[in-house]
């Protein structure tokens, strides 16, 4: 089982972590509200889990064009 981080806007891959090295609790799921984790979280048959989050370009672009936060996807 993996957990696999990639970008909501662009889908650009930014990380992954081989979870029989982590225990969940220590990456702060359980803070997240039920919509957030429904959001952002989700599951395959394997038991892998992929999160949703920004990468830094993306980040970045949003700081610069606060309006691009309206738009689910954008080009930069």
């Amino acid at each position: 089982m993996a957990i696999y981080y990639h970008c909501r806007h662009c889908g650009v891959k930014i990380g992954m972590i081989d979870s029989s090295y982590v225990e969940i609790e220590r990456l702060g799921f359980h803070k997240l509200s039920d919509e957030e984790r429904k959001d952002m979280i989700s599951y395959d048959g394997s038991g892998n889990i992929y999160i949703k989050s920004i990468c830094e370009n993306c980040q970045e672009s949003l700081q610069k064009n606060p309006e691009y936060y309206q738009n689910d996807y954008f080009i930069h």
